[in-house]
């Protein structure tokens, strides 16, 4: 695990829309940063069929993500999608 993703949750979307949706949300409520990039399974061969992620370091309350791995899964799963911390 690279050292700038310790403490990550990595929010994953099936939809680029809802990505940017609840990135600019996340931003809003103080997460940051909410980077937002596409994530092809290895193996997948159709671009379509690829999910987003929203990477969040950081909680409005300036520790790591991870202190809101439970509340970013139930957003996540507002989306259809899930999170997972690193």
């Amino acid at each position: 695990m690279a050292e700038q993703t310790r403490g990550a949750v990595l929010v994953t979307l099936p939809d680029r829309e809802d990505a940017d949706e609840l990135a600019e949300q996340l931003l809003e409520q103080g997460y940051e940063p909410c980077r937002v990039y596409r994530d092809m399974l290895a193996g997948e061969d159709d671009a379509e069929d690829v999910d987003w992620v929203i990477e969040v370091l950081t909680g409005p309350h300036g520790g790591p993500a991870t202190f809101d791995e439970p509340h970013l899964l139930l957003l996540a799963e507002d989306y259809g999608g899930f999170a997972v911390a690193e």
